[in-house]
């Protein structure tokens, strides 16, 4: 992995490169990671996976160990398959150096509150779930839930970001690291939520009808971004942006 902005460097630490922000007072620093082919599709055949390699996976789980929470959407969550975060015995290392726990929870947006709690993602998580959910899910649903995870409600009829963002602040959370899906990722630009966004351009063209990496209706306004830096590794450009 070499750097190419700010400044060049080879076998560069990736771990610097993407080190923690500063956040607004009371609430933790929000990372978005996406994928997205050279033409902009998120996905190939409804899944992420075909436009990564070996480099972005390197990334993706730098930015993973780097997260006091994961935050993913439920459709996502189910799409991709999601299992527990897994890191590397040198990111765990790292982790404990740092003063966190060997692997952050993975938290779920979730408005109706039914997921497979019997999936290893539950089951075999070693950092205990979190459900984001409103008080419109069914009672029972949340109860079942809670068995497996803890239940946070944000909300009425729906999940409140700026309100689940808050919860995971009261819970510790310094960093959030928000990996989509692209709906879910368009809410918080438009609640004002994202401090940075790293994207992982794939050297591929992709066609098709994926989605952007933000899917929402316009943000009112062109929100402006300051480039941090760029690494590239195997054709892939990793590219980090402040808000």
């Amino acid at each position: 992995m070499r750097r190419l902005f700010p400044s060049a460097e080879d076998d560069v630490d990736l771990a610097g490169v993407y080190g923690p922000g500063q956040a607004a007072p009371g609430r933790p620093w929000v990372r978005l990671n996406m994928v997205a082919s050279v033409d902009g599709a998120t996905a190939v055949d409804g899944l992420s996976g075909g436009l990564g390699g070996p480099a972005d996976h390197h990334v993706f789980a730098t930015l993973r160990s780097l997260a006091d929470i994961i935050l993913v959407a439920a459709g996502t969550m189910r799409a991709e398959g999601y299992g527990p975060a897994r890191l590397t015995s040198a990111l765990v290392e790292a982790r404990r150096r740092r003063g966190q726990p060997d692997v952050p929870p993975i938290a779920v947006v979730t408005r109706g509150c039914r997921l497979d709690w019997g999936s290893p993602f539950f089951t075999d998580a070693a950092a205990r779930p979190i459900i984001l959910t409103a008080a419109a899910a069914a009672a029972e649903d949340r109860e079942r839930a809670a068995e497996v995870a803890d239940v946070v409600l944000a909300g009425t009829d729906g999940v409140d970001l700026g309100r689940a963002i808050a919860a995971l602040a009261d819970r510790g959370a310094r960093s959030v690291l928000v990996e989509g899906g692209p709906t879910l990722n368009g809410q918080f630009a438009a609640a004002g939520l994202l401090d940075e966004v790293c994207l992982t351009l794939s050297p591929r063209l992709a066609g098709g009808s994926a989605l952007r990496i933000l899917a929402s209706a316009q943000l009112g306004s062109v929100s402006p971004l300051s480039l941090a830096s760029v690494c590239e590794d195997d054709g892939f450009l990793f590219l980090r942006y402040l808000v």
